[in-house]
């Protein structure tokens, strides 16, 4: 809590003892406890509001699902390139629904048409759009 650590938070305390008193220490104490129970009142608020309003509770509600950091672009596309689209065809299958699954595994790669690279001629000045610049 703030990166207070125990032995800090006891020495804080003793100082507030110190600094307030032992005549006005029940006083703060007191209020100290009336704030504690006003914010726990008004979180148990919130929570009944939300409730209310929106339909659903909040303890019920799988915030993992929300998170973030699991919308990391890289994951998405590796999970992506590395899924499996063909199904595994059962054993009772049709013998046709097995041959069709075996020729869909078997991917044909369509050839690309060869690059065509055009050379100038020796000596021949480069094309220059001076729009483009």
């Amino acid at each position: 809590m703030f990166g207070i650590n125990g032995p800090e938070f006891i020495l804080l305390l003793i100082i507030g003892v110190l600094v307030i008193g032992p005549s006005r220490l029940p006083e703060y104490t007191q209020k100290l406890a009336n704030l504690v129970k006003e914010v726990r009142r008004m979180a148990s608020g919130a929570r009944e509001q939300i409730k209310e309003e929106v339909g659903i509770d909040i303890d019920e509600v799988d915030w993992k699902k929300y998170d973030p950091r699991q919308y990391d672009p890289r994951r998405i596309i590796k999970d992506a390139l590395l899924d499996d689209d063909t199904k595994p065809v059962s054993a009772g299958a049709p013998a046709v629904a097995a041959t069709a699954a075996a020729a869909a595994s078997v991917e044909t790669k369509p050839k690309a048409p060869a690059r065509v690279i055009e050379r100038l001629a020796e000596g021949e000045a480069a094309p220059f759009d001076t729009e483009a610049t």
